[in-house]
């Protein structure tokens, strides 16, 4: 796969709490140069990325970011918000504590409250943690995703101690939704090699900060 078609799998990120509006701009630069499927950023920037993206580019954001311990109602008003301030992808964070309790009506509840605020064609991305889960709780997690109606499904925020994206983690997510949602692998994808790895374990989007080391061989 050459840089041109792996950019069409990256999301590049920039999630770090002391990222600068100089820091968004550096990011989105480095899309344009790379013409990246989407960004992703904090909500609070989102207004500045939408005025440096080059058309084409897609605008990703997060809420119930990064523990997903945020009420429902308090995870869709900040989605609707971003929605309105330029995002067309609301990448959420489940609330693990409802996923460990085995509370699946709880999970779903909280993905179709996100779901009832980010109107199609918005993408809805699911983050599951899932190197904090067992494989019984991911399948589970993808299952109420996709009845919830989510488009996604997303390994990691890469901010729990338990780490990122494993191959094995993306493989199990890919075979439980069976192609019909997509998969996002992130957290700790580095370089070209741990990117196609990802995607031949059948992940559909990589979310990264290290674009440039990713499409340039690094």
């Amino acid at each position: 796969m050459d840089a041109a078609a792996l950019s069409k799998y990256i999301d590049h990120t920039i999630l770090t709490p002391t990222a600068t509006d100089a820091d968004v701009a550096a990011l989105c630069a480095v899309a344009n140069r790379f013409e990246v499927i989407a960004i992703c950023v904090s909500p609070s920037r989102l207004p500045l990325a939408a005025g440096l993206l080059d058309d084409g580019i897609g605008i990703a954001t997060v809420c119930g970011f990064p523990s997903g311990s945020h009420r429902p109602a308090a995870k869709a008003a900040e989605a609707a918000r971003s929605i309105d301030e330029g995002a067309n992808e609301i990448d959420m964070v489940l609330d693990l504590g409802l996923v460990k309790a085995g509370d699946w009506a709880g999970v779903a509840a909280d993905i179709a409250a996100v779901r009832d605020a980010v109107d199609a064609p918005h993408a809805l991305k699911v983050i599951i943690e899932s190197a904090a889960l067992t494989d019984t709780e991911i399948v589970a997690c993808c299952e109420a995703a996709e009845a919830s109606g989510a488009d996604f499904v997303k390994t990691s925020t890469g901010f729990h101690p338990a780490g990122g994206a494993s191959l094995d983690a993306v493989r199990l997510m890919a075979d439980t939704v069976g192609g019909r949602l997509g998969v996002k692998a992130s957290g700790g994808i580095r370089d070209r090699a741990a990117a196609l790895a990802m995607i031949e374990a059948g992940a559909t989007r990589i979310g990264a900060s290290a674009t440039e080391a990713i499409l340039t061989g690094g």
